[in-house]
C-alpha cells in the first residue's frame, strides 16, 4: 500500500473517483435501458388479458331509433351481466333519441326483447358531432381525439377486442351521422393495428346493409380478426319489432337474434363458440344472409366469453330462445315507411300536408336516382347493353376500394346525401360495379357523376 502511494502520490484519489464515476454511469445507463424496455414491453410481460369493447350506433334521426336501442341494450348486457368494466368500453352514439320531442317516454329507449328502458345507466363517451368515421378509426387505434370523454381502445398484444357497429351501410361503406366509413380506410387501419400488435384477437359484429362487403375481399384470414355480419355483400339488413305507439322499429333483426341467443345461454358464455353462435343466428335470421369472414380457424372456435365477458357463475338464464324476424322491413325503406305510417294516423291537417309533401319528395327522388345512375353508367360505358348488364349485376366483392371510395364520396356530395336519402343505397351498386371493371378509370367515373348530377340539379 505504501509502495502504491509512493508511486502514484496524489493521483490515487483521483483514479478512485474516476473509476467510481464510470461504474455509476454504466449502472445508470443500464438502468435507463432496462426501464425503457420494461415500458415498451409492459403489456407482453403481464399475463393479464383484457377485453376492450367499441360500440357504435352510426345514425341519427327518430326513425333510426333501433340503432341506438341495439347499442344501449348491448351496453347493459356487457356491463351488468357479463362483468366487463365500463372503463374498457367506448360507447359512440349521437344521443338524440331518448329526449327527442317525438319520444312519448322522455329519457327512455325501449329494449325490443324485454320492453324495458335501456337508456338509463348508459355511459356515452362520444355523441353528436364527435360520432364520425375519422374519430372511430382513431379511437379503435388508441389515438386520442378532440371532444368526448377522451377514452380510446388502449389494447395491447395480449388483449381481446370486440367491435359492434350498428347503422346503415352500402357497398364498401358503413354509415355515420355525417359521412361514411369506407372499406379502404378500415382495411388500412386494421392492417396497421395488426402490425403494431394492438390486439391478440379481434371480433366484429356488424349490423348494416351490404355489411359483408366491408370484409369479403379485404380481410385477411391471417390477421387474427373475425367479422360476423348481418348481411352478405349484396343485400339489405332488416329492421324488426314495430312499435305502433312510436311508429318506429325497436331493433334490427340480426342484432336482436344474436343478443337473444347470448341471453339464452347466459351465464354459460363459455359453452358457445363464435362459430356456433354464427351458425345458430344464421338460421334464426331469415330475411338476410348472415355471413362470416376473416379467421375461420382459431377465433371461430373461441368461446364468445373471450370477447363478451364471463358473467357471474351463480346467475340464471334470462330468456328463452325465440326468433325476432317479425314485422321486418329492409333498412333502406324504414324512413318512408315511418312517414307513411305517421300520415295514416294523424288527424292534424297541417301535419298531414307536410307529411304528404315529404313522402312525395322522397318517392320522386327515389325514381330520379335510378334514372340518374342509369345516365351515369351510360356516360361511362357508352353502351346500352353494358349499362343494362351492370344494373343487373350483384356486388360480390370490392375489387378497387380506393376507386369505390372516390366514386361514392363524389356521388354523396354532388348528387344525394346517403343519410338523408337512405333508399339510394339500393341503387348505387352500379357505381361499385364500374370500379370493379378494368375498362374504366376512377377519374372517368367521377367526371361522369359530377357532370350528370350538375345537369340534373340545374
Amino acid at each position: 500500500s505504501s509502495g502504491i502511494n509512493a508511486e502514484y502520490g496524489d493521483s490515487l484519489p483521483k483514479m478512485k473517483a474516476f473509476i467510481l464515476c464510470i461504474v455509476c454511469l454504466v449502472g445508470v445507463t443500464y438502468s435507463f435501458y432496462i426501464d425503457e424496455w420494461l415500458t415498451e414491453n409492459k403489456e407482453e410481460i403481464s399475463s393479464e388479458a383484457n377485453i376492450w369493447v367499441l360500440l357504435v350506433a352510426g345514425s341519427n334521426g327518430w326513425y333510426n331509433y333501433r340503432h341506438q336501442a341495439d347499442i344501449c341494450h348491448l351496453y347493459h348486457l356487457l356491463t351488468k351481466k357479463h362483468g366487463i368494466p365500463p372503463q374498457y368500453i367506448v360507447n359512440m352514439q349521437y344521443n338524440d333519441i331518448a329526449y327527442s320531442h317525438h319520444n312519448p317516454h322522455p329519457g327512455q329507449i325501449i329494449n325490443a326483447l324485454h320492453g324495458k328502458d335501456v337508456y338509463q345507466g348508459n355511459m356515452i363517451d362520444y355523441m353528436g358531432d364527435t360520432v364520425t368515421p375519422q374519430n372511430f378509426l382513431k379511437i379503435l387505434s388508441g389515438i386520442q381525439v378532440h371532444g368526448g370523454s377522451g377514452k380510446v381502445i388502449e389494447s395491447g398484444p395480449n388483449d381481446y377486442v370486440f367491435v359492434n357497429f350498428v347503422d346503415h351501410g352500402g357497398p364498401g361503406i358503413l354509415g355515420f351521422p355525417e359521412g361514411e366509413l369506407h372499406v379502404a380506410d378500415l382495411t388500412r387501419t386494421l392492417e396497421q393495428m395488426y402490425h403494431n400488435r394492438r390486439y391478440k384477437q379481434m371480433l366484429w359484429y356488424v349490423e348494416a346493409c351490404y355489411s359483408g362487403s366491408m370484409f369479403a375481399s379485404s380481410l385477411s384470414p391471417d390477421m387474427n380478426i373475425t367479422a360476423h355480419t348481418a348481411s352478405n355483400t349484396e343485400e339489405s339488413s332488416y329492421a324488426c319489432v314495430l312499435d305502433e305507439e312510436m311508429h318506429v322499429y325497436l331493433g334490427d333483426c340480426w342484432s336482436l337474434n344474436w343478443m337473444n341467443n347470448t341471453e339464452a345461454i347466459f351465464p354459460e358464455l363459455e359453452s358457445e363458440t363464435v362459430g356456433q353462435q354464427y351458425e345458430i343466428v344464421k338460421k334464426m335470421t331469415t330475411k338476410s344472409h348472415a355471413s362470416i369472414y376473416g379467421d375461420l380457424d382459431i377465433i371461430y372456435n373461441e368461446p364468445i366469453s373471450m370477447f363478451m365477458g364471463h358473467g357471474p357463475k351463480a346467475a340464471t338464464p334470462a330468456t328463452t330462445l325465440t326468433n325476432m324476424d317479425k314485422d321486418s322491413i329492409p333498412s333502406p325503406d324504414v324512413m318512408l315507411d315511418y312517414l307513411r305510417r305517421k300520415l295514416a294516423r294523424t288527424d292534424n291537417g297541417e301535419e298531414a300536408r307536410s307529411l304528404e309533401l315529404q313522402i312525395l319528395y322522397h318517392e320522386t327522388t327515389e325514381e330520379k336516382v335510378q334514372v340518374l345512375l342509369n345516365d351515369i353508367v351510360f356516360a361511362v360505358t357508352g353502351s346500352v347493353d353494358k349499362t343494362q348488364l351492370i344494373k343487373q349485376e350483384s356486388v360480390t366483392r370490392i375489387d378497387d376500394p380506393e376507386c369505390n371510395k372516390a366514386v361514392l364520396e363524389t356521388f354523396f356530395s354532388a348528387c344525394y346525401k346517403r343519410h338523408t336519402h337512405p333508399y339510394i343505397i339500393k341503387y348505387i351498386t352500379s357505381l361499385t360495379m364500374l370500379c370493379n371493371m378494368d375498362n374504366y378509370r376512377t377519374e372517368q367515373i367521377v367526371e361522369a357523376i359530377v357532370r350528370n348530377c350538375h345537369y340534373n340539379s340545374s
